[in-house]
């Protein structure tokens, strides 16, 4: 059985040996890439959605998405609480 509902079992397959056959450093720096990828699409979603939020408004707004709105309040206590 797959891992993904849209990938099928002989493509997974694949998939795992290739990640298996990773060192660590390999493979923190996929999950880097990956992680990094996904702030930009959020940032990406966030500008589209808030045309008229400055560069600052636009990255609370991330950070809201990034670690939830209890943390965001208590790291950033006198940050903007803007729409993601």
């Amino acid at each position: 059985m797959p891992r993904s509902r849209d990938t099928t079992a002989e493509a997974d397959a694949v998939q795992l040996a290739v990640l298996r056959r990773m060192t660590v450093a390999q493979r923190t720096s996929l999950a880097n890439q990956m992680s990094t990828a996904a702030r930009e699409t959020t940032l990406a979603a966030i500008k589209a959605r808030h045309p008229d939020y400055s560069e600052e408004h636009a990255r609370w707004a991330l950070f809201r998405v990034v670690v939830g709105d209890a943390l965001f309040k208590r790291a950033w206590p006198r940050a903007p609480l803007v729409d993601p």
